[in-house]
Formats: structure tokens, C-alpha cells, sequence
């Protein structure tokens, strides 16, 4: 069973002036209104590793075990002064509270497949252009790992980070496990939570920079990528990371759908 978030000390970031990005009017400024201060009735962030950049884009890629993540990183982003913008799979925009928040921010709901998955890529690259930053989980659903370790990752964030030659920074969060339990329905806001983030030093693409976006060449920089994340949670929960990210398909999983207790496919209760 995973551990409880180790007693560390967070690390105190020096004050600094408000992004430009806080500081310019958006319906981020309701949202933070509306929803902090219940939130941090429940939550209190413990913040580790190097501020996120103020300016400019790059893709956040953190590690994924609970459908109320993005609320948690969303609270997280905008506490270290940027404007959490995602994509995110459909299913997402379903659940209560999570879904409000995802349709009433602009984030960009992604498709398992089709003309709607390239659409959702295309629309996190307009953001890019706007200098924003996007948040992509690069493992595409909650992982299946029966520890909550990240599993294997998919190339969505690598591919976007490299087309536009930006930054991908890894990330982690734990702790939210006890707010929303993994295929959880139901929110546990008492007693208050912490909840430990850390952020990573950007990902070194220099290799795969200005080369063709093979499939080979994708995997390649994702499983750097996931390494990344992996070695990050495993800082906060102060344990090594498994060696190799769980695969679901060679475990006997299906890319989708909720997971009863013992690991396997629970027909009653659809992930999507």
C-alpha cells in the first residue's frame, strides 16, 4: 500500500512580484474568488523545488492517480503565479466540481482518438503561441500502477514540447490520494489535507531537438520524461521509484476503464 507523505520540510521560495499573468484580468480571478478559499479549507500545499517560470510557455507534465488532480494542480499553478491551463481527457469534464471548473477555464478536452485527439493538440499548441502554459499528464489516464508509481507515459507532451521547441517541466504531487482516492466518487475534505508538490528542473531534449518525430524518437524522450516524474514522486514520498513504469497491457489491462481492488477490469464502474 503507498506510504503517507513524509514529514520533510518544504522548501521557503523567496517573495517575488505577481506573474504578469496573475496580474492581467481573466476568469482566473473568479475562479481563485470562488474556489481557494474552500479549498484551502481542505488543502494546504507543502511547495518544493524551483518556482515555475513566470513567463513564457512550456509544457507542466505532473504524475496522475486521482480525477481531482487537476482541481490540485490547477490551485497549485496558480499559487506559483501562472494560469493553469490543461488538457485533459473527456471523462474528466463529467465529474461534478471538476467538470465546472475544466469547462469554465477554457481547458481543452481530449479524445482517446481520432480527429479529436489532433484537434486538442493543435489547440494546446495555439496557447503555446500565446507564451501560456499548458499541463499535459503525459500518462493519459490514472495510473494503473497498484502503488500509484507512474506507468508508462504517451508522447503527447514530448511531441508538442518539441514542434514548438519549449520547455517540459516535470512534475509531482502527493498526498491527494487522501482528498479523492483513485477511481474514488466522493471528495474527503475533513480532516484538511496536505498536499506536497514539487517541481523539477525542465526535461534536457537537447538529443531529440531538430530531428524527425519519429515514433522511436518520441518513445525515447517520453520514458526520459517519465523518469523525471517518477524520480520527483519519489522524492516526496521518500522511496525509490520501481525500475521500470507499469505497462498495462502487458499486466492484462485495458488503455481505459476503472480497476477494482485486485487490480482487474471492473465492468460495474466505467473510468469514462
Amino acid at each position: 500500500m503507498p506510504q503517507q507523505p513524509p514529514q520533510q520540510p518544504a522548501l521557503q521560495h523567496p517573495r517575488q512580484k505577481t506573474s504578469p499573468e496573475k496580474r492581467r484580468p481573466s476568469f482566473f480571478w473568479v475562479l481563485a474568488a470562488l474556489i481557494l478559499p474552500l479549498f484551502n479549507l481542505a488543502v494546504k500545499f507543502r511547495f518544493h523545488g524551483p518556482r515555475l517560470p513566470q513567463t513564457g510557455a512550456f509544457v507542466l507534465s505532473p504524475n496522475h492517480f486521482s480525477e481531482i488532480d487537476p482541481v490540485v494542480m490547477g490551485a497549485a499553478a496558480w499559487k506559483l503565479g501562472r494560469a493553469p491551463r490543461f488538457l485533459a481527457k473527456e471523462s474528466l469534464f463529467k465529474v461534478p466540481v471538476v467538470g465546472w471548473f475544466l469547462r469554465s477555464s477554457g481547458q481543452i478536452p481530449v479524445a482517446r482518438a481520432g480527429s479529436r485527439s489532433h484537434a486538442a493538440l493543435r489547440a494546446a499548441e495555439e496557447l503555446v503561441e500565446k507564451g501560456r502554459m499548458v499541463i499535459v499528464y503525459p500518462e493519459g489516464s490514472l495510473t494503473r500502477d497498484p502503488d500509484l508509481w507512474p506507468m508508462r507515459g504517451k508522447t503527447g507532451a514530448v511531441r508538442i514540447a518539441l514542434e514548438r521547441d519549449i520547455p517540459i517541466i516535470p512534475a509531482a504531487h502527493w498526498g491527494t490520494q487522501a482528498l479523492m482516492p483513485r477511481y474514488g466518487k466522493k471528495i474527503h475534505p475533513f480532516p484538511r489535507k496536505t498536499i506536497d508538490v514539487i517541481v523539477g528542473e525542465p526535461v534536457d531534449l537537447s538529443a531529440y531537438r531538430g530531428k524527425p518525430l519519429e515514433p522511436a524518437l518520441l518513445a525515447a524522450a517520453t520514458n526520459d520524461l517519465m523518469q523525471a516524474i517518477a524520480a520527483l514522486v519519489g522524492e516526496l514520498r521518500d522511496e525509490t521509484p520501481p525500475a521500470t513504469r507499469w505497462d498495462p497491457a502487458a499486466h492484462g489491462q485495458k488503455e481505459t476503464g476503472r480497476l477494482d481492488d485486485t487490480g482487474r477490469e471492473d465492468t460495474d464502474r466505467r473510468e469514462d
